[in-house]
């Protein structure tokens, strides 16, 4: 319960709609209050007394109760769906803006399916909540109340004789709703399990042909599946003993007044009028006993919902601006240094991924980073613009720590080609200048043109308006590669990171584009994440990790001659039968 209380701050913004649909709501029940007492009337006054103007004034009367209770249960609806569809819209958008400021640590544990999940089925399941409350979640207890009131006032001794039945029945209820909260939260984790196969497999769909494995992605996806259905047969199994159980007081109430009631009717202590109008009572307040089937469904899964939304919105946020964090300067020719860093994923391992980096990149400075798969390279390069927070020591710029900066003044200085492309629904014209969305048509040109995009661009159907499918699923790796360059170089950053940009391109292409961003890159300091020794051979600086360790920094000349690592790696990709002395005595291309 507490979970829903504490996303009522969604609600607030609307309380006068709620008001005032609960004010219709309150209407309409005081209107249904009044029906059982006209009966009455009718029976009392009209037929026992033959009195056929109180029949016909009376039925007039409960005609235009009845014509009234529908305008008040109409305006009180259409009131409920606005707010209902308010909050939801605000509840997405306040998922979607904390989404947007996790830190890559908060992403690694909240993968997308669960994300997707929470952002749409959750918050559907907590816009209903607030539907029916405001409709008959609150309707049911306001005609239970009254109509036990009213039964009190109709006949004392027939209502003490029921009271312990309704208690009966309130705790049936109690016991349904307790047991059914856990059932639909392990309903909603099976869902997560199953969007996060079904993401997973159609993201991937072209490794999954590629490796035949369509059948073993078939039976992933129908054990997740089958799993997912046997937990929500589980709940509605269980769900549907409640209806019955409830029945079955409403029957044992309405024989108990029958039986009581007539008695006394016999003997003329109860007019029939008011035995009907008792009936009528006890039906509505049963009744919406029976509705409670429907709001305990929705209030378990409300809360079981509530509790996995608030689980994203109270996440803490692993990368934050400090309280006295201040705005970066412009950066001109920035030196980055990095002062005895360590770094491990908070929570997923003890295991150090870096340990004591102390590396400096001087001032307009290009520093490639060379290593084997899992070394640590893009986990070195993604402490620059925070993506994640040291464990240990410090990063600075200029002698400023990042720590004591803001994000949005360090990223905008920090230009990114992530080693995993991603490009966006739109344009190639708007992916390129997705950074800086003012940036004119020549720079976008230019941009491109250094990234080696140009001419592939002219040659799509409509140049830089073609289209990009989802993910960019009409381009080539190397093209998409491409065009996320031109979009970093585009917004001219005073530090370019590029990691392992240029993978799916060829080596000619891979040439072409180095030579292109000489210009680019001169006077702003570069981080180059690379596997191809030939990709980091005119890098000012190149940096050997082993293992979250530098094993060796220098030149290209000066790793030859004294780093082993170094000159394996070389001979293994471009030692082509030449001694490390030729090597090392070679000019460097384009010298």
């Amino acid at each position: 319960m507490k979970q829903v209380f504490q996303l009522f701050p969604f609600v607030r913004p609307y309380w006068k709609k709620c008001l005032l649909a609960l004010l219709l709501l309150f209407a309409v029940v005081a209107l249904d209050l009044l029906i059982p007492r006209l009966v009455q009337r009718i029976i009392d006054q009209g037929i026992n007394a033959h009195n056929m103007q109180v029949v016909l004034q009376t039925s007039l009367a409960m005609l235009g109760i009845s014509v009234l209770n529908t305008l008040f249960a109409v305006g009180n609806n259409n009131l409920s769906v606005q707010v209902g569809e308010s909050v939801a819209r605000d509840l997405r958008e306040a998922l979607f803006l904390k989404i947007q400021s996790f830190s890559y640590g908060n992403l690694d544990r909240l993968n997308t399916g669960q994300l997707m999940v929470r952002l749409t089925s959750d918050a559907n399941v907590f816009q209903r909540l607030v539907q029916v409350s405001l409709r008959i979640g609150t309707r049911a207890p306001l005609l239970m109340t009254g109509s036990v009131i009213l039964m009190y006032r109709t006949d004392p001794r027939l209502t003490l004789i029921l009271l312990p039945l309704l208690a009966a029945t309130a705790g049936v209820i109690i016991f349904f709703i307790s047991r059914m909260g856990p059932l639909f939260l392990l309903v909603q984790q099976k869902m997560d399990r199953l969007n996060t196969v079904l993401q997973e497999n159609i993201s991937g769909i072209r490794v999954v042909k590629a490796f035949v494995l369509s059948a073993f992605e078939e039976h992933r996806f129908a054990e997740a599946n089958l799993d997912y259905a046997e937990n929500s047969m589980q709940v509605m199994r269980f769900m549907s003993t409640m209806s019955p159980a409830l029945s079955i007081f409403v029957n044992i109430g309405i024989v108990v007044v029958i039986w009581a009631g007539g008695l006394q009717a016999i003997n003329g202590s109860l007019t029939s009028g008011q035995l009907v109008a008792f009936i009528n009572y006890l039906q509505t307040t049963m009744g919406p006993l029976t509705i409670s089937v429907m709001l305990a469904n929705v209030w378990a899964a409300g809360i079981a919902s509530s509790g996995r939304v608030n689980q994203v919105l109270q996440a803490q946020v692993e990368v934050q601006d400090e309280p006295e964090a201040r705005s970066l300067p412009r950066l001109e020719r920035p030196r980055v240094v990095f002062e005895d860093v360590s770094f491990h994923y908070n929570g997923a391992s003890d295991q150090q991924i870096l340990e004591h980096i102390n590396l400096t990149a001087e001032p307009g400075e290009t520093v490639a980073i060379l290593g084997a798969t899992g070394a640590g390279k893009s986990t070195l390069v993604n402490l620059i613009p925070r993506f994640y927070d040291v464990s240990q020591g410090r990063i600075t710029l200029d002698g400023v720590d990042i720590r004591q900066v803001s994000q949005d003044s360090l990223l905008a200085e920090v230009g990114v080609t992530p080693q995993e492309t991603v490009l966006f629904s739109g344009s190639v014209r708007d992916n390129i200048r997705y950074g800086r969305p003012e940036a004119s048509e020549e720079e976008v040109v230019a941009a491109a043109q250094a990234a080696q995009a140009h001419e592939f661009i002219l040659n799509l159907p409509e140049g830089y308006s073609t289209r990009v499918e989802q993910r960019g699923v009409n381009l080539s790796g190397g093209q998409k590669q491409r065009i996320a360059i031109a979009r970093a170089l585009l917004t001219r950053p005073a530090i370019l990171i590029l990691d392992d940009s240029t993978s799916s391109v060829d080596v000619e292409t891979e040439t072409r584009i180095q030579a292109a961003l000489q210009d680019w890159m001169r006077g702003r300091t570069s981080f180059v994440v690379a596997q191809r020794i030939s990709t980091v051979l005119s890098a000012d600086k190149i940096v050997v990790i082993e293992h979250g360790r530098i094993a060796a920094q220098g030149s290209h000349q000066e790793l030859l001659r004294s780093s082993p690592i170094y000159q394996e790696i070389y001979a293994s990709q471009l030692g082509n039968g030449i001694s490390l002395e030729a090597a090392v005595t070679a000019p460097m291309a384009g010298e």
